[in-house]
């Protein structure tokens, strides 16, 4: 057997069928599994895309060839260029007889952790060993459907003429006020990661960009060791001009997830199946509550909160807005001004000065949004900066462009993470981050 492979003329797995039937075929990828029955060994071989068989028989290969081929180490990346044949009792249909064989990249032994076994493996040594847990089709199936979700949410963006922009990582300031900001280095300077790129989205609307975009890495130095939350995440901005409240603003985002979650079932339901999974779009328009009618709701449930709602009160809404509204995604609106009192450009209620115009969206109770209509009028965002203990001179590159014409506008924040982690029911959002960081882990 020839032991040289043609990778130019490599197909994934999934552009195999029945319908190529007699022609040779050339395909490449990792030795998931070898059964070895003594005078035919079956070779299952891994793509991105799924899987092939590749039936060895003894008596055509010989002795060494077989001996060889059937003792390649789990792992290993091999090519193989064979002719496909019919295969009924194969899953796929078909299977592979070899011609040609080649290993790339033998694995050393032992594994540093299984990839088919059934034996459970703890999160943690899981992600010291990303690139082998990575090749699980289960947790594949998780970064498809995120590529997916993202492509659906980019779809309804366009369609709805935002443009995409990409705004700086490295700030001089924080967005959300200073005690989650990762200070840096920056030559002579003191600056930061970027928290969000608020300030920037809203520079963007002075500048005439009236509906924009962005999804970029966000940070945030919380000290939160949860299931819930990492220290860099993937957020996507939007900030929208001429609106004539927070509603406009709430209606965009409610298209843009019921838009993303009817492409998911659509385009993923083969993954959604390998994680054993089911979504459910949920229906326009989602409910809207007001934090004061929430916490009459908790209390009436028998959680009586004052202030905003902690993880445990916002897990119970949830549980109470699922019963009574069979609602999995809901708005809460009309944040008083003191929860909201770091967002310095959050406008406040023009019916009652106590509240802003702000929203958060949950989804089965926990956060996914924050956003609302943001202040437009320098004046007044002057005073609010100064009403929290900020100097306004620290935020002149921001303010400049509400000098010279700003329009009502609005957005908000989504956490790409976040929408996998409830999408998916996973125990802890690091599963939904190809290499987590958290308080504690800066590698691999």
């Amino acid at each position: 057997m020839d032991d040289t492979v043609d990778l130019g003329n490599r197909v994934l797995n999934s552009g195999l069928s029945k319908d190529l039937a007699g022609q040779t075929v050339t395909v490449a990828g990792w030795l998931q599994d070898t059964r070895n029955l003594g005078g035919i060994a079956f070779l299952l071989i891994r793509d991105r895309s799924g899987l092939v068989q590749v039936t060895c028989l003894k008596k055509k290969l010989g002795d060494e060839v077989f001996a060889k081929l059937s003792g390649v180490p789990r792992e290993s990346v091999v090519a193989v260029t064979g002719e496909l044949k019919p295969n009924a009792q194969v899953s796929t249909g078909f299977e592979i007889l070899p011609t040609a064989f080649q290993v790339i990249s033998e694995a050393g032994t032992p594994l540093p952790i299984g990839v088919i076994d059934k034996v459970g493996v703890e999160l943690d040594t899981r992600l010291n060993s990303r690139f082998m847990d990575l090749r699980k089709p289960q947790v594949l199936a998780i970064f498809k459907l995120r590529e997916i979700l993202i492509r659906g949410m980019r779809e309804y963006l366009v369609s709805q003429r935002f443009m995409e922009v990409t705004t700086s990582k490295i700030v001089a300031a924080g967005a959300e006020g200073g005690s989650t900001l990762f200070p840096i280095k920056y030559f002579e300077q003191q600056a930061y990661l970027a928290q969000s790129p608020q300030l920037y989205k809203q520079m963007l609307m002075g500048a005439g960009l009236d509906r924009i975009y962005e999804l970029a890495p966000a940070y945030r130095a919380e000290q939160s060791d949860t299931v819930r939350h990492i220290a860099e995440f993937a957020s996507l901005d939007i900030e929208m001009s001429f609106i004539r409240s927070e509603e406009d603003v709430m209606n965009i985002l409610e298209g843009l997830m019921a838009h993303s979650l009817e492409t998911v079932l659509r385009e993923g339901k083969q993954y959604l199946d390998e994680l054993g999974v089911e979504v459910t779009v949920p229906k326009l328009p989602f409910p809207r509550v007001t934090l004061a009618d929430a916490q009459k709701l908790l209390a009436e449930a028998g959680m009586p909160v004052k202030g905003d709602l902690d993880t445990e009160s916002e897990k119970k809404l949830g549980e109470i807005m699922l019963e009574k509204h069979g609602a999995e995604m809901y708005f809460i609106t009309k944040f008083p001004v003191e929860i909201k009192k770091s967002t310095f450009y959050a406008m406040r209620d023009p019916s009652d000065p106590e509240l802003t115009n702000y929203f958060d969206l949950d989804y089965r109770g926990e956060e996914l949004v924050s956003g609302g209509q943001r202040e437009h009028r320098i004046n007044v965002l002057i005073n609010q900066i100064e009403e929290i203990g900020y100097n306004p001179k620290d935020f002149e590159f921001y303010l400049q462009a509400f000098r010279y014409g700003m329009p009502p506008h609005g957005g908000f924040g989504l956490g790409i993470e976040r929408v996998l982690h409830m999408m998916l029911r996973l125990p802890n959002i690091r599963e939904c981050v190809l290499f987590p960081r958290d308080m504690y882990r800066v590698v691999p």
